[in-house]
């Protein structure tokens, strides 16, 4: 009988060390989930990952595929930088802060916008949302989307903008379950960037998942990547 009891203990044991985690998972509450993507982000000087984004347009029942390198800078006291060099289609997407560059170099054609009107409260949130993660649960109304997980444990956030926009309707953030694990386990993150996917939602249908990987973060990045220089010989269109 001591040998059956001792088995009990020993595969009671063994069933809590391959629970336990799990637990931990199950403790995080909205909130936590929330504040570990915010305090992650605000110690984010800068990040460079690959990417790859699906579009799916509505109106016409196509999908719309791309690839490339993501990077971002948070410069102290100055507005958020980014540069998104697309692979496939061939093309680029850059901002120093204060102008975006939209070049299309099959087009021949450069696209230049002043940032501050890009980024008003109609506009801010749909192109600056990668660069603003520090403060979701101000620009957002904040739930779980489903139930709450992918497959592999994550967290997915569903956010939805408290200001109306124009081009957002909803945003899905999936957030890393590790970082929430370390929050709640030692109350701070230690991940910069602790963001898997995003899923972007329009007011027309349209739907633009994007998927993150090969993160680097705080790397020291030059703030010379995010000024564009306009090719000669392209069509430079300004609104």
């Amino acid at each position: 009988m001591k040998r059956v009891g001792y088995r009990l203990v020993l595969f009671g044991a063994l069933l809590f060390t391959t629970v336990a985690p799990g637990l931990v998972r199950a403790e995080a509450g909205l909130k936590d989930v929330v504040t570990a993507l915010e305090q992650g982000y605000l110690l984010l000087d800068d990040l460079q990952a690959d990417f790859s984004q699906r579009t799916a347009i509505a109106s016409i029942k196509k999908e719309q595929r791309g690839s490339g390198t993501l990077f971002i800078k948070k410069p102290s006291g100055a507005a958020a930088m980014f540069r998104f060099n697309y692979e496939k289609p061939r093309q680029q997407i850059v901002s120093n802060g204060k102008a975006v560059w939209f070049y299309m170099p099959e087009n021949r054609q450069v696209l230049v916008s002043d940032a501050a009107n890009l980024f008003d409260a109609q506009n801010g949130i749909t192109l600056n949302y990668l660069t603003g993660l520090d403060h979701v649960s101000k620009d957002f109304t904040a739930g779980f989307a489903g139930t709450g997980r992918d497959k592999k444990g994550n967290f997915v956030l569903e956010l939805i903008p408290k200001k109306q926009n124009r081009v957002i309707a909803k945003l899905q953030i999936t957030v890393a379950a590790s970082a929430v694990e370390q929050f709640i386990k030692d109350g701070r993150v230690e991940d910069p960037f602790p963001v898997i996917s995003s899923v972007v939602y329009d007011p027309f249908g349209n739907r633009t998942a994007i998927e993150f990987s090969r993160a680097k973060t705080n790397r020291g990045i030059s703030g010379a990547l995010f000024n564009f220089k306009i090719p000669s010989g392209v069509d430079v269109i300004k609104r």
